[in-house]
């Protein structure tokens, strides 16, 4: 009953607060009029190569798309617009697609648009006027056929906020992305090597057009980030100057309305900083609505440090004399790591964990090189080498990531993955061809540096592989059974666990079902298999256990 009266207080509340205050908001336009508003005219050289004037979108050999823009802030967006117009639209109705299946009900669906109107009332009044400008143009190729969510710009605007929204209110960004940096005696040469696992997830189908973007801008240093359509926001990236950035999310309270995406924040810095202080200095400007670790490495400093910002504080983490940097889910800085979310973080999630495995790696590694560090973020083993099964989020590959990504910000040279997640080809930029040597009309081709790819892991061609990609499918079907208390075919049980044997999640609903089935002791059975697995978080073994108690009383 309490339930449903808090679902008819928020129904409430939602048409109250949705008809105050987001009129501004709906219908604010950025400023463009000292910006290039030509509409491009592209030309289509192949189905996978585009271009218009100096600015071009191909697809590479390993699938990966490559996006050059260069102007103004609106000529940027409308030349980003209009060469991956199909995708961006593509990608938006994907988004929009899972919000769809996350919500059906389309009463629910209405008051959830309602409520992200009010809650994004203020979101124009945080993002510069730059980012607005590029974003606007962007929008001109959105789809029209979601205008019933909002306006096409207004719109665009809300899907950068999306990450943030979706963490501040349910924990969305936190899947457990792991990065770290070192430089000394810990490489080769002794400069800063960068390494990170981005493991946001979307669906399967949000991540197969991923955009290595190489961007221009008129004004600041010239860049590049992995991104998908539309998004101008910044997750991972370098700068021509060498400064990278990497973002990782921490435990954030649920704050009032949106004010500066982490993603927009990241990319001034990577558009306007080189050093470290600089992008210090840009950080504390900001205004944003969650808790982020932002990664800085600089080849100008040869170190990293990491900027822990959150909506009412910011700290900045690094440790004198040391080699190395590791960052995880949680926070490090004196100014945020006694913070109560900060603790519950630590101790219910799998941040420490892949926090003590990848500083495992490094100490078990004297020397990281660009091969190493893949090496290291390909890895699927718990501490001591434990098998933990597949898709396990203690894991630093919990074959999940929408990319991995290595800098060595003192030669300019990056290195994405191809996909599937972080398994595939390693792919290499050197971003001073691409940018210091770029010339009008030069010929549009791969701008990889072939000959310095790292090679896609070997695992992909292992029954293991095979299994786990099964194992998705029929984790699927279990969860649909699940949800209808359906019975399960009599061999399925046996076969998908087979598919997994060492994840804890196959015993865990092999136990739901025979417990939902008041079999409560083939239930026992599965959660005590389960228990002797290496489980995710410390609410889901307490879950399993509780399931326990229960059947002890039931039996």
């Amino acid at each position: 009953m309490k339930k449903q009266i808090d679902h008819i207080v928020f129904i409430v509340l939602a048409f109250v607060v949705a008809s105050c205050g987001t009129s501004k908001s709906l219908h604010h336009q950025p400023e463009i009029s000292s910006f290039n508003n030509s509409i491009p005219v592209v030309t289509k050289q192949s189905n996978t190569v585009f271009y218009t004037g100096n600015n071009f979108l191909l697809k590479n050999k390993q699938n990966l798309w490559e996006l050059y823009v260069e102007g103004d802030p609106l000529e940027r967006g409308l030349a980003m617009g209009s060469l991956s117009d199909s995708l961006i639209k593509k990608q938006e109705n994907i988004f929009f697609d899972r919000v769809d299946v996350l919500v059906p009900s389309n009463f629910k669906r209405k008051i959830l648009m309602h409520f992200l109107n009010w809650y994004n009332r203020k979101l124009y009044l945080n993002i510069d006027n730059e980012y607005q400008a590029e974003i606007y143009g962007i929008s001109k190729y959105a789809p029209e056929d979601l205008n019933h969510v909002a306006p096409n710009f207004v719109r665009d605007m809300y899907l950068h906020g999306a990450h943030d929204i979706g963490h501040a209110f349910q924990d969305l960004g936190i899947v457990g992305c792991t990065s770290f940096a070192v430089w000394g005696n810990k490489t080769e040469d002794g400069n800063l090597i960068i390494g990170r696992n981005f493991d946001f997830y979307a669906g399967d189908a949000f991540a197969k057009d991923k955009i290595v973007a190489f961007i221009n801008p008129k004004e600041g240093y010239p860049f590049m980030m992995v991104t998908w359509p539309g998004m101008v926001g910044v997750c991972s990236g370098m700068n021509a100057e060498g400064l990278t950035l990497t973002i990782n999310a921490g435990k954030s309270k649920i704050p009032l309305s949106a004010k500066t995406p982490i993603s927009i924040v990241t990319r001034e810095i990577l558009q306007y900083a080189r050093t470290i202080d600089e992008a210090i200095a840009i950080a504390k400007k900001k205004k944003v609505f969650v808790s982020e670790s932002i990664m800085v490495g600089s080849a100008n400093d040869n170190r990293a440090v990491l900027i822990e910002i959150a909506p009412d504080n910011l700290g900045v983490f690094e440790i004198p004399n040391a080699n190395q940097l590791v960052c995880s889910n949680h926070f490090q800085s004196e100014a945020l790591k006694e913070n109560k979310r900060n603790k519950d973080q630590i101790k219910n999630s799998h941040s420490q964990y892949r926090f003590d495995r990848m500083t495992q790696l490094l100490n078990e590694n004297p020397k990281i090189t660009p091969q190493v560090a893949v090496d290291i973020l390909r890895n699927k083993e718990g501490l001591n080498n434990l098998p933990l099964g597949y898709g396990n989020d203690k894991a630093l590959n919990h074959l999940l990531a929408l990319h991995g990504i290595v800098f060595q910000p003192s030669k300019r040279l990056v290195w994405v993955s191809a996909s599937p997640y972080q398994l595939g080809e390693f792919v290499c930029y050197d971003l001073n061809t691409i940018f210091k040597n770029r010339k009008a009309n030069d010929s549009i081709v791969s701008l990889e540096d072939e000959k310095r790819n790292i090679s896609a892991d070997p695992f992909l061609e292992t029954v293991a592989y095979q299994n786990y990609e099964q194992f998705r499918v029929e984790d699927k079907k279990i969860d649909l059974f699940l949800e209808k208390k359906q019975d399960l075919p009599s061999d399925f049980i046996g076969y998908y666990q087979s598919l997994n044997p060492d994840y804890w999640v196959v015993y865990y609903k092999a136990g739901l079902y025979f417990y939902q089935n008041k079999k409560y002791g083939l239930a026992q059975e599965q959660f005590e298999k389960a228990l002797t697995k290496e489980i995710s978080t410390l609410p889901k073994k307490e879950e399993i256990a509780n399931y326990l108690k229960k059947i002890k009383r039931k039996r």
